[in-house]
C-alpha cells in the first residue's frame, strides 16, 4: 500500500500541487490538490458565472416588460376629450390591464428560456470539467429531444402559436373575437388554450395552434354600421336628413359622449331591394361599445320615423287577378 509520503512527485507545472505538498509534506495530498481544491473551485466559479448572467438577462427582461406594460395606444383621429368620462376610464383601465398581462406572460416564458439555457450550458462545462466525456451526453439528448419534437409536435405547435398571439397583441382578456368555429368574451389566455365564453354562456377551449384567423371586434375601436329600410316611394333626401338629425342628435348627448368618438356618417343609399331602399348609417364608438349604440339609435330612428311618417317597409308580394271569360267546349269547337 503507498503511503502518503511515498506518492508520486508534482509535476514541476502544477504549481498548486507542489504547493500543497510543500505545506504538508505530503505528495499525495499535493496530487489530490486538483479535486479538492480547484474543480470544486472552478465548479462554484461556474455556477456564480451562470447565475450572474441570469440575473443580468433577467434585469433586461424587466426592463422590457416594464416598458411594453407602459406603452399607450396611439390616439384616434378627431377624437373627443373623454379623460373625466367613466366609460373611457374603463376602457383604459381594460387595455392597460392586457398590455400588463401580455407583458408578464412574455416575461415569464422569457425567463423560463433564459433559465433552461444558462444552467444546461453551465451543467455541460461542469461534467466537463469532472472529466466526463460529454459528446455521447450531447448526442443522446439531440436525439431524445428530436424525438419528443415528433411526439409533442401539436403541443409545440400551440406552444409556439400562443407566444406569437400574444407578443403581437392579436387578442387579450375582455375582447370579443371571432375564432373562427367558436366566438365570444375571452376570459383567460394562456400558451396553450384560449378560454372565451359566447352570447349563450357556453364556455369555449381552443388550442391556440388551432387558430387559422382572428376576428377581434374589440381592439382599439369599433363601428356601428346601421342599415335602414325604407319604402320605395320616400323622398330619399328627406330620409338622410331625419338619419343624420338622429345620429348627430346622439353625438350631442353627453350620455354617449364616451362611447361615440367620432361626428356619425349617413353613406346614403346602399342598395335598392325589390321593396325597399337601404341607407346606410355608420358611428364610430368605443371598443364594446357598438351593440349598444346601435340599439339606442334603432330605437330613435324607429321613433322619429313614426313621429315623420315615414313608412319602413314589409315584404310585399303582387297578385295578378285576371277574369277572363271561360269558354266551354262545345263552344271552342263551333
Amino acid at each position: 500500500m503507498t503511503s502518503l509520503t511515498t506518492a508520486p512527485a508534482c509535476d514541476k507545472e502544477d504549481w498548486l500541487c507542489e504547493k500543497v505538498a510543500d505545506v504538508t509534506g505530503s505528495n499525495w495530498l499535493g496530487q489530490a490538490a486538483d479535486w479538492l481544491i480547484a474543480k470544486p473551485l472552478l465548479i462554484l466559479f461556474i455556477v456564480a458565472v451562470a447565475l450572474l448572467f441570469r440575473w443580468l438577462v433577467f434585469k433586461a427582461i424587466s426592463r422590457i416588460v416594464d416598458r411594453a406594460s407602459q406603452g399607450v395606444l396611439p390616439p384616434l383621429p378627431h377624437q373627443r376629450a373623454v379623460d373625466e368620462d367613466a366609460s373611457a376610464s374603463a376602457t383604459a383601465r381594460i387595455a392597460a390591464a392586457r398590455r400588463k398581462q401580455r407583458a408578464e406572460t412574455l416575461g415569464g416564458v422569457l425567463r423560463s428560456i433564459t433559465t433552461i439555457s444558462v444552467f444546461t450550458i453551465a451543467g455541460i462545462t461542469i461534467l466537463g470539467e469532472l472529466s466526463v466525456n460529454v459528446g455521447p451526453l450531447i448526442a443522446g439528448a439531440g436525439i431524445i429531444g428530436v424525438a419528443l419534437g415528433f411526439g409533442a409536435q401539436t403541443l409545440v405547435r400551440d406552444f409556439l402559436s400562443g407566444l406569437f398571439m400574444l407578443f403581437e397583441d392579436q387578442y387579450g382578456i375582455g375582447d370579443v373575437v371571432d375564432l373562427g368555429d367558436a366566438s365570444g368574451t375571452v376570459e383567460a389566455v394562456s400558451l396553450r388554450v384560449t378560454r372565451l365564453r359566447d352570447v349563450n354562456g357556453t364556455v369555449w377551449y381552443v388550442r391556440n395552434g388551432e387558430v387559422l384567423r382572428v376576428g377581434n371586434m374589440s381592439q382599439n375601436w369599433a363601428r356601428t354600421v346601421l342599415d335602414v329600410r325604407v319604402g320605395l316611394s320616400e323622398d330619399l333626401t328627406h330620409v338622410r336628413g331625419i338619419l343624420e338629425e338622429v345620429c348627430h342628435g346622439m353625438w350631442d348627448d353627453e350620455d354617449f359622449s364616451g362611447k361615440i368618438i367620432e361626428e356619425p356618417e349617413v353613406w346614403g343609399v346602399e342598395r335598392m331591394d325589390p321593396d325597399a331602399v337601404v341607407v346606410r348609417a355608420a358611428v364610430k364608438t368605443a371598443p364594446l361599445e357598438q351593440w349598444a349604440v346601435a340599439r339606442e339609435l334603432r330605437k330613435r330612428i324607429k321613433e322619429r320615423f313614426g313621429h315623420e311618417g315615414i313608412e319602413i317597409p314589409f315584404p310585399q308580394q303582387v297578385v295578378w287577378n285576371r277574369n277572363e271569360p271561360q269558354t266551354s267546349p262545345e263552344t271552342a269547337e263551333a
